[in-house]
């Protein structure tokens, strides 16, 4: 989430058929296995605050680190997060400065208060905004502990969509060391997901990724579409975030002035066994 992404194999709904060999080593996508542990159906007022505690979502990154040309701001009424009729919609739009202004969701705070979850199935039902410049994602990341020493974190971006591109989305795993660097040696790269014209703008979608301590299966509406191997390093639970960022390197002069991203739920699921 911290760099314009280079560019990666592309995989056509048509090729899909490639990765079935390494698909049946994975864990099937089968509720009947899974306990719902987190549940954010947006029935009710927003839980956020700009850095908690005691609330669901704070608005910023625990580590307090801003990327894209909008900054992320503390919540007021009205912007950038509203909530009706069972969604979020979060906004994106230039301020009276002329600034561009948009919200994120972390569910765990600076102190790794808040939710988190080492190994499960986590999903977002979405629907993206249109044009160019915007960049929507959903994505984990190593919670913080800041009662133990550093250690390396393992950040999963389930989603990354460029708007100029209307015809895929990306996915990528990272594995950043304690000092901020990130680790090449795992081999992680981008994996760009065709999707219809405009199949994530004018419609809902989900997203979801499954964590292992093999594998981490990526999904769009339940069918796999990448995966990559956990990082052995991964050793504490992976807190959840999502926001409608803009850039990325790519221009925003053309961007629509408001943009919207709705988001229908989030949910986070247990391994039965654990």
């Amino acid at each position: 989430m911290f760099r314009r992404l280079t560019p990666a194999l592309v995989l056509s709904l048509a090729a899909f058929s490639l990765t079935d060999l390494a698909r049946s080593q994975s864990p099937e996508l089968d509720f009947n296995k899974l306990s719902l542990v987190f549940r954010e159906d947006f029935d009710l007022d927003l839980s956020v605050s700009p850095w908690g505690p005691n609330t669901r979502w704070i608005a910023h990154t625990p580590w307090h680190g801003d990327f894209g040309d909008a900054q992320f701001v503390d919540p007021r009424p009205g912007f950038p997060f509203t909530v009706s009729d069972g969604m979020l919609r979060i906004e994106a739009r230039k301020n009276g400065n002329g600034k561009w202004e948009s919200g994120l969701l972390s569910s765990a705070d600076e102190n790794g208060y808040g939710f988190s979850l080492k190994y499960g199935y986590f999903e977002m039902r979405a629907k993206l905004p249109p044009g160019p410049g915007v960049w929507p994602a959903f994505w984990l990341a190593t919670v913080a502990d800041k009662t133990r020493p550093p250690v390396a974190g393992l950040e999963i971006d389930v989603l990354e969509y460029y708007g100029h591109n209307p015809v895929a989305y990306q996915t990528v795993a990272h594995l950043w060391e304690p000092d901020g660097k990130e680790n090449r040696e795992m081999g992680y790269s981008p994996h760009q997901i065709s999707v219809l014209p405009d199949q994530l703008t004018k419609d809902f979608n989900t997203f979801g990724v499954m964590v292992t301590p093999e594998w981490i299966v990526f999904y769009l509406n339940r069918r796999e579409v990448a995966r990559d191997k956990t990082a052995p390093e991964h050793q504490r639970p992976l807190h959840i975030l999502l926001d409608l960022a803009l850039g990325s390197g790519f221009p925003i002069d053309k961007t629509r002035n408001p943009s919207y991203m709705y988001v229908d739920y989030v949910h986070a699921y247990k391994f039965l066994h654990d």
